[in-house]
């Protein structure tokens, strides 16, 4: 049996808030396996969050153990965290993140940048991610010239530049209209049948119900496994906007 891309064994996160000691993350124990897409649910407080920022090494945890591609991440010390995080692990949040005054393109290349890859290669790679999300004509635009749905896409392309081998997305469709959310849970499913371990953080269940795996928090505690047995296929429901049912007949 192959190694899980991720192990949590007995995670846990505090913080000390004045002379309260708070427990954000309980002791938690879950692996999750290369090429999932798992969606981690619970409301305002759950630890859902918490779980996103020690699974994607913002973050380190008071207790316990991280595996992340055969790596025990809670013993690395920052430089190995920050290489880590920019090279095995890509994010999209709710609000995009870009830099106004950067193009698509160039919000695309930033984590080249960082990983000191030449000008004219960085380029082209970027041009295949921002293709690879159907944006291919919108490389010089501003963020500013750009819809939602577009700027979400940016950041998505940004996410996969540098080949992570796991995609956190935290409420990527939460300041996004019903059918743009549609078009990019669609993408997350595209990208998730490449091979790309996808874990979406979400409070929707409607969102969810798109992932093949739903991991259920609450009060900390990892309170629910699930395996979804036929997950929605975004596309299908974005062809049921595109073609509705006849109307009934006049009488």
């Amino acid at each position: 049996m192959s190694t899980p891309l991720i192990e949590a064994r007995h995670l846990t996160r505090e913080y000390r808030v004045g002379e309260h000691l708070v427990t954000a993350l309980a002791g938690v124990d879950f692996d999750i396996a290369r090429g999932e897409f798992v969606a981690v649910m619970g409301p305002s407080g759950s630890g859902k969050s918490t779980c996103m920022h020690l699974l994607g090494c913002l973050d380190t945890p008071s207790a316990g153990r991280y595996g992340l591609d055969g790596t025990d991440v809670s013993k690395l010390d920052r430089d190995a965290l920050a290489r880590t995080r920019n090279t095995k692990v890509g994010f999209v949040f709710q609000s995009f993140n870009l830099l106004a005054r950067t193009t698509a393109q160039g919000n695309v290349e930033l984590p080249l940048v960082y990983a000191g890859m030449h000008r004219r290669r960085r380029a082209a790679v970027a041009a295949r991610a921002l293709g690879s999300v159907g944006l291919e004509d919108r490389a010089h635009h501003l963020p500013t010239q750009l819809s939602g749905g577009q700027m979400q896409r940016v950041a998505i392309a940004r996410a996969i530049v540098n080949d992570p081998l796991l995609l956190l997305a935290d409420e990527p469709t939460g300041a996004l209209d019903s059918r743009t959310g549609l078009e990019i849970m669609a993408l997350f499913q595209a990208l998730n049948e490449r091979g790309i371990t996808v874990v979406l953080v979400t409070h929707d269940p409607g969102v969810a119900r798109f992932a093949r795996r739903v991991l259920s928090f609450r009060d900390g505690r990892l309170t629910g496994d699930e395996r979804v047995a036929d997950p929605r296929p975004a596309a299908a429901d974005l062809a049921a906007l595109d073609d509705p049912p006849p109307a009934e007949p006049a009488e």
